[in-house]
């Protein structure tokens, strides 16, 4: 036992005291990684951090602080029941027990530790010089001043830091230590330190305190930002002043700070100590930044302008002040003139400590305006005493005062146990309330029954109880699809009535008279009866909340439903009796003119009203008047919520997207006209007067209805395309409308690198005018360059170098150019004296050698020699640089008699070119000559400088200067030159050139590396960069700069913002085993990523100096590996890719700043316009302000708990990026005496401290369990309270960002500011780059449509048609006016699985603006695979599903005006409709033509009414057709191409694009959308399913599609199958089969497609071997059983339990019945057309026809019956088994050769039962618990697999005998990685992987 205890210690050692990373990663070393979460609020993780500092300077020491550590612990928690307390306890106590034995086997005398400590104390202070420190940061704090540099101290300061942590470990060991100790002696000592410390405020220690951006606890000279001036005068705003009450004298103020406000709402409200922190910071930063826009404060004691605390306050307040409007009550202030600054701070600071403890609570906006309401009374009496005291509402019957538990616990607690209600999201929306019910029930002035203290028995916080449902607030969200007709009956309504007003006039032959006339006034009763319809629905729909909704909303309903159904019955009347009129030839109908007169005098006032309320004053003064009358009649046309008042557009707006919707309307109905309605006329009048026709089967409908099923057939695909046709349209006009806005936004101007190399001139100018701030332009520069410039081209480009360097150096640093790439495209500083500007050398490049050959050429005159080189401008610039620099730098490098023969020689040279004598000075033809000579020089001096180099250059000058002088140099120069006594005398002695000054100088150095490469390389631009990514960015960002943006404000003074990032458990870095890791093709990730980006390999080896090494041997090297590492991540879709992306954003601002001088104090000494240094702290300390980065990561502190690998990783980022910061749930458990566990919620933020360990910043307690809802928008919620700024930035973790984009984040900021329209805009669109489609055709596919969509899409949504909503990453939020409204997100459970764009919605209905702006782009990465591709669509479609039930959706449907509600509904949940329709259009057209077809009537009326070559039903099967294969999904595509590529690049993406059949893709996808979407409006069932993020290269197994598609696209294709062959078979044609072909081919491409498209687009989907192994776990899956613990993947009895969950509610099942039915038509027709049927149509056939198929069931279970275990019955079994067998065919036989029964009856019988039988499994599964009763199941449950290894074989056949020919697998890969094969990647590698082929078994 004793060896198993001592393994144990040393396990648990090893694994305390391992290193997470390498020296380079920074994360410490040691058991002081190792403390437990449930220990972290203690010293004891600093204490062992110092023990291991100290360990190898005096291991004693270091051996007492680990017993202290231990000790406390055990203090702590002595049962040990945290989480991981026990190992660390185990393992601390180890380590102590060695340290316990000293070397000579003799033990420690402990009396004696607490001297030896006090001793090591003052030792380690002596040492590491603190009292000199502290004296020194005391002087520098005195003084006021805060230099740039601090030089030694600012060196030191690092090394201080810890030391001091050190110290203050020691101290808190002492301190437990001097309780024993002599008091007179080493005691007391150690108390006098210990007072001396606490009286001490030095600043170095004041770092130590953790804070996230402003230091307030403690002041600190490491970071800069507190000595700015808006913060010191923010922090002066906040304090506690005398005429506050005052606070008890035993009050304790946490850090090294004053006073302040925060302190007293502290003591009153019983806030948490965290949550004041991070609302004080909050409110600092905020007030600071409101100051900065409006200037710098100036003086010693900086104060806060009167505007920014006033702008601050109404902003944060405005939803509050609303609504207290809307419920006419009082806010608590009297007025804003006479509410002093401190009041309104106060108010400020207490909503924002409401807001940032509520938790979930912050879901429900007003709520916490109620809140705020009462507790700011509370607060206001408070301070009118003279003293403080505690709040009623927030003591507890304990006397103790938390806001946490007497305020939010309550509300929580209720809303927790309706989530229970929803059963995970399986129960129905209308059991149980949701956030947004709960909100609501602040919208009535009723709220205020709720009390204050609030009342624990109000109905708000009722509890459900068990059986009984808890009212909704005031909507319900039922299930149905009814909800679509609700919120858009304006839309069917009109449309019903166009319909009917256009088939009027067609039956009218077009023709308008009277009787037209009369006719046309029925849409008078339609559109009174739609609306008493959906009067109809909102009594129906309004069940499960009438016990709770408003008085007078439900007394609305009951006006509406009356009047609206007496109205109907009013007009009916009176037209029938108008009617009555004009069949009786009445002159003068007194109806005739009553009705007449009602319709038009409400279409009038209607119409007149609808106008009037358009512009924007009536609107307002409809909201103002008080008038009840008026106020009646506005109720009753519209109900009035909180939300969803006042939506209306400026006038010019709406002007714009009414002419928009105006052109969709005359284009649609001009259609529906003449190409689906007129055609049909005749032929329905003919159908409807012939004679009774004779039916092939028992007619049971259509016996005296003029063959209305007939007509039906025809009309009904007519509807149908009718109803989503308009979508085709809007599709169509948007594209065109979009191109043209994009083209006047001048998108697509530079769109390739020779565009880029030609307008290179005109960037800077771009450049300065847009981003640069007044600051730099502003800038000084070398006085004599600008007064020799001619014009402002130096001073633009001086500006424009140093960003255009950092741009460049970025996409160095992530490997997308090389060294050699960088050095031609990075761009002279241009401050020298020089007075050209120096272009990049790419633009200059091969220059020389150009204008050389052009010199040696040139017959003509210098002039003319000149002029031809100038038509290059840039070759122009060549020359002109190229002459200038060799003149500075042989300059610089020669003197004495050399220097004067250098400037002998260019003064005459000067003279020549400037008297035009340049032929008669220079022998050009010896150019040539000469720069080879000096290219050898320069050769040289680029290179370090040793001995020998220097006599080399100096031979190298000589030799220069003899080949200019006597080579270059015409003979009358010459001689001059050589008989000079100076040069001759110095040249006989053997000094002239016999020694060189080696450059030193910077810009010389940085000139003669510039003039070598100038003369060295002859690349052509148009091939730098090569790297394909590399281009599309500085395209982009080149043509962006002449894009319409704001001018760009200072750093100081823009908007500040903050990202935010959710993270769960995506992959942050992928480890070395998942690169290294090889899939069972062999193939690696690091393999794959090597072969696809084979440039970017390249280069990064040459980026860390391993140019021949491969990846094996990077792992030779720590810091390698970690490298390779993060190279592999970054071209994943991972935490470290966005991370490293948006840190650019402070980056960016670093650089600005630094460039624009913004320092605490100014320092223009220098005045170099440079980078180096542009990290400075005071850089770093303005980026900080104005920008901040929290990641949520939800699980962290679980991942960190169970040392996952990804906690180590998320730390790793934290050291790499020190501005970024972690937010996630903390789970504290205690065990109580009976066992019982109880969960503590924490909300924390942390940091990487300054050894590289999580420094947890804020702990902020929640009231329970965060996750109540959706588990995205809970996580963002509960980090959203550490986010900082007026903007927030919501990014996804699979997106990216570069640093040229993030320059320009300050001009988009600056859209907040901008005129938008009528309202200022609250998110701010951004466009999207998706990275991910450069490799397989399906990612190019997603890629486009994707882009698509968030540009052109995007574009046109946003202007003109204002509907534009938030629909996903990387909007960026006004983030004040979102968190004072419900955050960034919804959070409700199902209902808001689609939670990114009910932010839209809720901005959009609470008055907010939605804009898109495009000259700025982030990265995004999308599913490459067609099964992620496929559920990322399902989840979508299901998320629209719920849409639709949503009140978001109804209350915008309503209240947007009819133009701007139908661009919203084609643009949201319409798209998804008009999808469905799509695919309905196929089956109502098919079963239409089935019921002729069968019925056998199709050839009767064909002849008369010559329906089958008909214009509607061509016109309805082509648009179909084209909507179906993606035609107008790919039109705003190729419009995008147009604009943005080039029409010969978008032709060629084009035709590229069908040839690797992205019609069958766009088809399939149809398919998916359609399914997910209906069902989950039928059954529910949306949910988050995880796509996958990885590489997918790899081979899908048969099965997994098959488990993937089955229900969703295969059995639907089946059925249009047998659709189809009922047609072929059955149907009459003058032709032959293939024209049935030719009229179903739509359909035919759509089965295709639906069946084949997983096989198609999976890669080696036609390889034999893999089909092999296909079919054997095909086979496997699908006979193995299932069982309790088995899943779907593994057994096909599990999957198809899975797939019948989604039914679960009477009405799901009752309408699974209904659809189902829809199968008994085939069995029905097909067996009167049997020929041994006859002509009969007695119902006795069809009666007969059930008996066999009963007969075919009993011999099926006879089949398949098997015993479960063995009986006697087992003989018997088999022998009847064997004899029905035999039976069974002679009887077959028989029957064939003695009746009329034929083979192709027998094929005719099998198409007719498989539908019968599927409509018994249907029914069978969704009367389940029926069917089980009466003890068939198991029997259903063998059917069902027979059906599915019936389809399964149907597939798999033609797959595999394709697999057998090679080249069709050859042709695949061709097909799918076409991309990848254009850019020459070895996808054939990566797809034979590294292993051998294994030769195919045989099947």
């Amino acid at each position: 036992m004793a060896r198993v205890s001592a393994s144990w210690e040393r396990l648990v050692e090893a694994v305390l005291t391992r290193t997470s990373w390498d020296a380079h990663g920074g994360t410490p070393n040691g058991i002081a990684a190792s403390v437990p979460d449930s220990l972290q609020r203690s010293n004891i993780n600093s204490i062992l951090q110092a023990a291991d500092e100290i360990q190898s300077e005096d291991p004693n020491v270091a051996r007492i602080l680990c017993e202290q550590a231990y000790t406390m612990a055990q203090n702590l928690d002595p049962k040990s029941e945290g989480r991981g307390v026990l190992q660390f306890k185990t393992g601390l106590m180890s380590v102590i027990k060695q340290k316990l034995a000293k070397k000579d086997g003799g033990q420690f005398d402990r009396n004696r530790d607490i001297e030896r400590l006090w001793e090591f104390y003052r030792n380690y202070t002596r040492r590491h010089r603190v009292d000199d420190i502290q004296r020194e940061e005391a002087r520098l704090r005195e003084s006021g001043t805060f230099s740039a540099d601090m030089g030694e101290l600012d060196l030191r300061l690092s090394e201080m830091k810890r030391a001091l942590a050190t110290l203050r470990a020691l101290a808190v060991v002492m301190q437990a230590l001097s309780k024993d100790a002599d008091p007179h002696g080493v005691g007391g000592r150690i108390m006098e330190e210990l007072k001396r410390i606490e009286r001490s405020h030095d600043t170095i220690s004041g770092d130590l305190i953790p804070y996230n951006i402003v230091p307030l606890d403690g002041p600190s000279l490491t970071n800069a930002i507190g000595y700015f001036p808006e913060i010191k005068g923010a922090i002066s705003a906040i304090r506690y002043t005398d005429h506050f009450p005052q606070l008890p004298a035993d009050y304790d103020v946490y850090g090294q700070r004053s006073l302040d406000m925060f302190d007293l709402l502290e003591y009153v409200f019983g806030f948490q100590k965290d949550n004041i922190r991070n609302q004080r910071e909050h409110v600092v930063l905020t007030l600071a930044n409101a100051q900065s826009r409006l200037g710098i404060p100036d003086g010693s004691d900086p104060k806060l302008d009167e505007r920014a605390i006033r702008d601050v306050f109404l902003k944060v307040l405005d939803n509050y002040i609303r609504w207290c409007r809307y419920l006419r009550v009082r806010v608590v202030w009297n007025s804003l003139e006479a509410t002093n600054r401190d009041r309104k701070l106060f108010f400020v600071s207490l909503y924002f400590c409401i807001w940032g403890e509520a938790a979930n609570v912050r879901f429900l906006p007003e709520c916490i305006c109620y809140i705020f309401h009462q507790m700011a009374r509370e607060l206001d009496a408070v301070l009118d005493q003279g003293e403080a005291s505690h709040a009623r509402s927030c003591i507890s019957e304990q006397g103790s005062v938390s806001f946490l538990d007497q305020i939010i616990l309550p509300i929580y607690d209720t809303m927790k146990e309706e989530s229970l209600k929803n059963n995970n999201g399986k129960a129905a929306h209308s059991k149980w309330r949701n956030y947004d019910d709960f909100n609501e029930y602040f919208w009535s002035s009723s709220c205020f029954d709720l009390g204050w203290p609030m009342n624990k028995a109000s109905p708000f916080l009722l509890k459900p109880r068990k059986g009984k449902r808890t009212g909704k607030s005031s909507f319900v969200e039922h299930r149905t699809f009814l909800h679509l007709y609700r919120s858009f009956h304006r839309l069917w309504i009109f449309l019903a009535i166009m319909f009917q007003v256009l088939a009027i006039i067609a039956f009218n032959n077009g023709r308008l008279n009277l009787n037209t006339f009369i006719t046309l006034l029925s849409v008078g009763p339609t559109y009174a009866f739609m609306n008493f319809l959906e009067s109809c629905l909102d009594v129906l729909l309004m069940f499960g909340a009438y016990t709770t909704a408003r008085g007078m909303a439900i007394s609305r309903l009951v006006i509406r439903f009356f009047w609206w159904g007496l109205s109907s019955g009013f007009v009916l009347y009176v037209y029938l009796m108008l009617l009555r009129d004009r069949n009786s030839n009445v002159t003068g109908s007194l109806y005739f003119r009553i009705y007449v007169l009602v319709l038009g005098v409400y279409a009038v006032l209607r119409l007149a009203f609808a106008l009037l309320l358009k512009f924007t004053c009536c609107h307002k003064l409809s909201e103002m008047s008080d008038q009840s009358f008026f106020q009646f009649f506005k109720w009753i046309y519209q109900e009035h919520y909180f939300v969803g008042r006042g939506l209306v557009e400026k006038i010019t707006d709406y002007i714009s997207y009414v002419f928009f919707w105006l052109v969709i309307f005359a284009c649609k109905f001009t259609f529906a006209y003449f190409l689906q309605i007129r055609p049909l006329v005749q032929p329905t009048r003919i159908i409807v007067n012939l004679p009774r026709l004779q039916y092939s089967w028992h007619d049971l409908v259509s016996g005296q209805n003029s063959n209305m099923l007939t007509v039906a057939s025809f009309w009904a695909p007519i509807v149908a395309i009718y109803l989503m046709d308009i979508h085709i349209w809007y599709t169509l006009l948007s594209a065109i409308y979009g191109a043209v806005m994009g083209a006047r936004a001048r998108l697509g101007e530079i769109r390739t690198i020779e565009m880029v190399h030609k307008r290179f001139e005109s960037f800077p100018e771009a450049f300065v005018k847009k981003l640069a701030s007044p600051q730099i332009k502003r800038m000084p520069f070398d006085t004599q360059s600008s007064q020799m410039s001619q014009d402002n081209n130096k001073t633009y480009a001086a500006i424009f170098s140093p960003f255009w360097n950092e741009i460049i150096k970025s996409l160095r640093e992530e490997d997308y150019i090389s060294n050699r790439e960088m050095d031609l495209l990075s761009m002279p500083s241009n401050t020298g004296n020089l007075k050209l500007v120096q272009w990049p050398l790419f633009l200059l490049s091969s220059k020389i050698f150009l204008a050389i050959d052009l010199a040696l050429d040139c017959k003509d005159t210098p002039d003319d020699l000149w002029n031809r080189i100038c038509k290059d401008e840039y070759m122009a610039y060549a020359v002109q640089e190229c002459y200038t620099s060799v003149e500075k730098i042989l300059h610089a490098l020669v003197d004495g008699e050399g220097r004067r023969w250098v400037e002998r020689v260019f003064s005459e040279v000067n003279s020549s070119i400037a008297e035009g004598s340049l032929a008669l000075t220079l022998n050009l033809q010896k150019l040539s000559v000469v720069l080879s000579r000096f290219t050898a020089l320069t050769g040289l001096l680029i290179r370090d400088a040793t001995p020998e180099l220097a006599k080399g250059a100096a031979k190298a000058v000589y030799d220069f200067y003899d080949v200019v002088t006597h080579e270059l140099l015409l003979p009358d120069l010459r001689e001059q030159i050589d008989t000079w006594n100076i040069l001759l005398r110095a040249r006989n002695e053997g000094r002239l050139f016999s020694y060189i000054e080696w450059p030193r100088d910077p810009y010389i150095k940085e000139q003669i590396k510039r003039v070598h490469l100038l003369l060295t390389v002859k690349d052509s631009a148009s091939n730098i960069p090569k790297n394909l990514e590399a281009r599309r960015r500085l395209q982009f960002f080149t043509n962006s700069l002449f894009m319409d943006m704001p001018v760009a404000k200072p750093v100081s003074e823009m908007l500040p913002f903050c990202v935010f990032t959710p993270y769960y458990s995506e992959a942050v870095l992928y480890s070395n085993r998942e690169l290294r890791d090889e899939n069972e093709d062999g193939i690696s990730t690091i393999f794959y990523l090597q072969k696809i980006f084979p440039d970017e390999w390249e280069n990064f080896l040459e980026r860390i100096g391993h140019v021949d090494s491969g990846d094996a041997e990077l792992q030779e090297s720590s810091v390698s590996a970690l490298e390779l590492r993060f190279w592999a991540s970054y071209r994943g879709q991972t935490l470290a890719r966005t991370v490293r992306g948006m840190m650019y954003y402070r980056r960016a601002l670093m650089l600005q700043s630094h460039l624009e001088r913004r320092f605490v104090e100014e320092d223009d000494s220098s005045n170099d316009f440079t980078t180096q240094g542009f990290e400075s702290r005071q850089a770093r300390a303005q980026a900080d302000l104005k920008f901040t980065y929290v990641v949520s990561c939800q699980i962290y502190g679980q991942q960190k708990q169970r040392k996952a690998p990804e906690a180590t990783e998320i730390a790793l980022l934290l050291q790499r990026n020190e501005a970024l910061r972690v937010a996630y749930i903390h789970v504290e458990e205690t065990t109580a005496a009976d066992g019982t566990i109880t969960k503590e919620f924490y909300s924390k933020l942390v940091k990487a401290d300054g050894q590289g360990k999580d420094q947890e910043v804020f702990s902020v307690k929640l009231p329970g369990d965060p996750k109540l809802g959706e588990g995205k928008p809970e996580n963002q919620n509960h980090a959203i309270i550490f986010t900082r700024g007026e903007a927030v930035q919501t990014i996804d973790m699979n997106q990216d960002n570069y640093l040229e984009e993030a320059m320009k984040m300050r001009n988009l900021l600056e859209e907040f500011r901008g005129n938008h329209g009528l309202r200022p805009p609250t998110i701010l669109g951004v466009r999207e780059n998706v990275f991910t489609g450069s490799v397989s055709s399906l990612a190019w596919f997603m890629s486009n449509q994707e882009t698509s969509f968030v540009t052109l899409g995007q574009r046109v949504l946003a202007k003109p048609l204002k509907v534009r909503m938030h629909y996903g990453h990387p909007d960026v939020f006004d983030r004040i006016f979102h968190i004072t409204r419900g955050g960034v997100s919804k959070a409700s459970r199902v209902i808001n699985i689609s939670e990114d764009i009910y932010a839209g919605f809720n901005s959009t209905l609470r008055l907010g603006n939605v804009t898109h702006h495009e000259y700025i782009q982030v990265g995004k990465g999308r599913d490459v695979g067609l099964n992620q591709i496929a559920l990322f669509e399902g989840k979508v479609a299901g998320g629209n599903g719920e849409q639709v039930l949503s009140r978001d959706i109804y209350r915008l449907g309503q209240f947007l005006d009819f133009f701007r509600m139908l661009s919203f509904f084609f643009t949201t949940v319409g798209f998804y409709v008009c999808t469905m329709m799509t695919v309905l259009t196929i089956y109502i057209f098919l079963y239409g033509r089935a019921y002729l077809a069968l019925s056998g009537i199709d050839q009767q009326i064909s002849r008369e009414a010559r329906l089958l070559q008909n214009t509607a039903l061509d016109a309805v099967l082509n648009a179909q057709f084209l909507v179906q294969i993606g035609v107008f999904t790919a039109v705003p595509m190729i419009v995008g191409f147009i604009l943005e590529l080039g029409l010969l690049q978008a032709v060629f993406s084009f035709i590229t694009m069908q040839l690797q059949l992205c019609s069958v893709f766009f088809t399939f996808s149809l398919g998916t959308r359609t399914h997910y979407f209906g069902r989950t409006i039928l059954h529910g069932g949306a949910k988050y399913r995880a796509t996958g993020r990885g590489f997918v290269v790899r081979h899908i197994k048969f099965a997994e599609n098959y488990r993937l598609y089955s229900r969703s696209h295969f059995v639907k294709a089946l059925e249009i199958a047998l659709l189809l062959i009922v047609y072929i078979a059955y149907g009459y044609t003058s032709g032959n089969a293939f024209s049935f072909v030719l009229l179903t081919l739509s359909s035919w491409f759509l089965v295709i497609s639906w069946l084949f498209a997983p096989y198609i687009f999976n890669p080696s989907g036609f390889e034999w071997q893999k089909t092999v192994e296909d079919f054997d776990d095909w086979t496997n899956w699908l006979m193995y059983k299932g069982g309790v613990g088995i899943k779907g993947d593994d057994s096909w009895e599990s999957w198809w339990d899975e797939e019948q969950m989604h039914i679960q509610t009477l009405r799901g099942r009752i309408l699974e019945t209904i659809l189902s039915l829809r199968f008994l038509m085939f069995q029905y027709g097909v067996v009167y057309k049997l020929r041994l049927t006859g002509s009969s149509t007695s119902i006795a056939i069809y009666g007969f026809s059930w008996v066999a198929l009963v007969g075919i069931v009993l011999i099926f279970k006879i089949f398949t019956y098997s015993p479960r275990k063995s009986t006697n019955i087992q003989l018997l079994l088999r022998f009847l088994q064997g004899v029905t067998g035999v039976g069974l065919v002679v009887a077959m036989c028989l029957i064939v050769l003695f009746t009329e029964l034929s083979v192709t009856d027998l094929f005719a019988s099998i198409l007719g039962f498989i539908p019968t039988g599927w409509l018994i499994l249907c029914l069978a599964i969704t009367w389940k618990k029926v069917v089980r009763s009466l003890g068939l199941w198991d029997s259903v449950k063998e059917f069902a697999r027979m059906y599915d290894a019936g389809m399964g074989i149907l597939i798999f056949a033609p797959i595999a005998i394709l697999s057998w020919f090679p080249f069709v697998s050859t042709f695949q890969s061709r097909l799918l990685f076409n991309q990848a094969f254009s850019r020459g990647l070895e996808i054939s590698l990566i797809l034979a992987g590294n292993k051998a082929n294994i030769q195919a078994s045989s099947f």
